[in-house]
């Protein structure tokens, strides 16, 4: 008994040590790795939207400038794909 009390023992003591060089490596590699990604996802999606909403203006303001172009390629754009769907 005493011989499967000390595998068992020495069993606990190997997982004891290998769940804290899992927790360590979370610590030091893989939690600042996910930080870093989340910080570059988010400063992405930052300039996507700033930029969606520039052009978004800048669209919105060349309508306001010129309508009846706007109208026009409108128009022409509903003809042709209408013309196509068929």
């Amino acid at each position: 008994m005493a011989l499967a009390d000390n595998l068992r023992e020495s069993a606990r003591d190997e997982l004891r040590a290998l769940r804290d060089q899992v927790n360590q490596l979370m610590e030091e590699r893989v939690t600042p790795a996910l930080n870093d990604g989340y910080k570059r996802a988010d400063a992405a999606t930052r300039r996507a939207r700033a930029y969606t909403e520039d052009q978004a203006e800048a669209v919105a303001g060349r309508v306001r400038d010129q309508p009846l172009i706007a109208i026009s390629v409108a128009a022409l754009v509903g003809f042709l794909f209408g013309r196509f769907s068929k």
